[in-house]
């Protein structure tokens, strides 16, 4: 990653400087997650808290220069088994992680997203359907019996940033 990308990451998700109110929400659903509280997962959920979109692990790993990989990669690996973040397969064999996923019983990845194919940013589009319109609308298209577990949506085009 070039340096210009390396300091855009760096102040896209402000890491370092968070907001106390970001770090006492990552901690509060770490506590409701039943998850024990470590340093390297509240900064880390308190970036992805903070972020308005999707991390790479290269992104996060620029962000936290004394934080070692394999910790990196175990804190997110426990936020997403927890369900206080997703992780999205992008079509250019990237994981991207985000804060906000559901709790309890219901599937944790249920809307879509969309990616800037100039930047390759990846932005969560929560609001877009529900899950529940979602599973609707696969069951008129294929039928009673179809349940769906994750839901996987793409909308390609330019961000705000890029479109200019």
């Amino acid at each position: 990653m070039s340096s210009k990308a390396s300091s855009k990451a760096k102040s896209d998700n402000r890491a370092g400087r968070k907001a106390p109110d970001a770090v006492a929400r990552a901690e509060a659903q770490l506590r409701g997650a039943s998850v024990r509280i470590t340093e390297a997962r509240v900064k880390v959920l308190a970036a992805l808290l903070e972020a308005g979109r999707a991390f790479s692990h290269q992104d996060v790993q620029e962000s936290f220069s004394d934080m070692d990989r394999v910790t990196l990669y175990r804190a997110l690996d426990c936020l997403t088994d927890a369900g206080l973040a997703h992780k999205i397969a992008g079509d250019d064999r990237v994981f991207r992680y985000s804060a906000g996923a559901e709790h309890g019983s219901e599937p944790h990845h249920q809307h879509g997203h969309f990616k800037c194919t100039r930047c390759a940013k990846v932005f969560c589009l929560d609001s877009i359907a529900e899950a529940e319109s979602l599973q609707n609308a696969l069951q008129q298209s294929l039928g009673k019996g179809f349940r769906s577990h994750d839901i996987e949506f793409t909308i390609k085009g330019w961000c705000a940033d890029c479109a200019h």
